[in-house]
C-alpha cells in the first residue's frame, strides 16, 4: 500500500500546539527523575518547549536524562522558577537552577580558617590571582566561580581532587 505523505499526517492526528510562556528571564537548570515516579516524558517536553526549547531537543533533553539520570538544559524563557519546578515535578522530574551566584573569596577563605597563601596551596589557585580577586581588582571568570562553589560546599573533596592519585589507583583519561 502506497499512501501518500497527507494521508499518513492524517493517520497521526491533529498537530498539537505549544502555546509559549509570554514573558520570562532565562535560566539554567539540572533535571533528574525523581525517585519512584514515572516519568510523562511528553509533558515534559512540552513544558520545556512552551519555554523556548526547540521541540526536538527538548524531547532529546527528557530522553538524555531518562538514559543518564542527570542532564542540565538552559531556558530562554522562564516566567516563574517556582512554577518551573512545580510542573516538571508533576511529570517526574525534579528540576534545581544551577547555582550562578558569585562566592565571595574573601568569606570563604575566612570561615575555612586559611591564609590567602594555604587557600591558594589547597586549591591550585595562583597566589596574585587570589589577591587580585579578593583586592576586587580582578574577577573570576564562570568556570573559577563554579570551582569556589565546589571548595564552599565541600572544600576537603576539593582539596583532595588536587592530589596525585595513588600508583594503585591511576587515573585515566
Amino acid at each position: 500500500m502506497n499512501s501518500s505523505f497527507k494521508e499518513r499526517l492524517e493517520r497521526l492526528g491533529p498537530v498539537r500546539v505549544v502555546s509559549p510562556v509570554s514573558s520570562g528571564s532565562p535560566a539554567v537548570i539540572s533535571l533528574r527523575p525523581t525517585t519512584g515516579r514515572r516519568i510523562n516524558a511528553i509533558s515534559a517536553t512540552v513544558s520545556l518547549a512552551r519555554r523556548g526549547v526547540p521541540m526536538l531537543r527538548a524531547k532529546r533533553t527528557v530522553e538524555e536524562m531518562i538514559a543518564t539520570g542527570r542532564t542540565v538544559l538552559e531556558l530562554p524563557k522562564v516566567e516563574s522558577r517556582n512554577q518551573l519546578l512545580a510542573e516538571l515535578a508533576e511529570f517526574g522530574i525534579e528540576a534545581r537552577a544551577v547555582a550562578s551566584y558569585e562566592i565571595d573569596i574573601r568569606a570563604l577563605r575566612d570561615r575555612l580558617k586559611l591564609t590567602q597563601e594555604q587557600f591558594a596551596l589547597r586549591f591550585a589557585i595562583d597566589l596574585d590571582t587570589l589577591q587580585n580577586w579578593e583586592r576586587k581588582r580582578r574577577k573570576p571568570d564562570s568556570a573559577v566561580q563554579a570551582y569556589l562553589r565546589v571548595i564552599a560546599r565541600s572544600p576537603e573533596v576539593a582539596s583532595e581532587a588536587q592530589e596525585e592519585p595513588e600508583t594503585s589507583k591511576q587515573l585515566t583519561y
